[in-house]
């Protein structure tokens, strides 16, 4: 089967030489990074990093979620070692946020986002609105899928020595 070249429309392009996409994608993956850094900063000041506050959070999702049995014990697991995965979630929601904003390793950062709010997603289920996470949760997938760091980002620049590579 040939293609006449007639019919075949391009990508609109915007001022950076950048498809409508890949801008679009770009404006979401910052919109994703900022949430993190807000919401690291939001935590920072309430005390969510701290090993008591830390569990505090856990445990109110295991006492107030519909979550599945195993993932509250999951839960229970992490709040029982809050002295370790407070600064550890702390570290993850800073690092998602900047990589995301700059656009670098924007494939691999993005895909963490997903898994990450995704666990989060499960953890409140029965405790907010079902829909408060899951639209994040699947913007984040779609930041990996489509190679948003390509567009206003550092990815941009290292795909240009290396435009096979899965990482951007």
């Amino acid at each position: 089967m040939t293609t006449n070249p007639a019919q075949v429309q391009e990508m609109p392009v915007n001022f950076a030489g950048q498809s409508s996409a890949a801008s679009g994608l770009a404006v979401v993956r910052m919109t994703i990074g900022a949430m993190f850094v807000s919401v690291f900063f939001e935590n920072l000041g309430k005390g969510a990093y701290t090993p008591a506050g830390y569990a505090g959070v856990i445990n109110y999702y295991i006492k107030g979620s519909h979550s599945p049995a195993a993932w509250k014990w999951v839960l229970g697991f992490m709040a029982s070692h809050a002295a370790m995965a407070a600064p550890t979630q702390a570290a993850t929601e800073i690092s998602l946020g900047i990589l995301l904003v700059i656009g670098l390793l924007t494939r691999p950062a993005a895909f963490v986002a997903f898994l990450f709010l995704g666990s989060l997603w499960v953890s409140e289920w029965g405790t907010s609105w079902i829909w408060e996470l899951l639209v994040p949760v699947l913007a984040s997938l779609g930041l990996a899928v489509g190679r948003a760091g390509r567009a206003w980002g550092i990815d941009a620049l290292l795909a240009r020595r290396s435009p096979s590579s899965p990482w951007w």
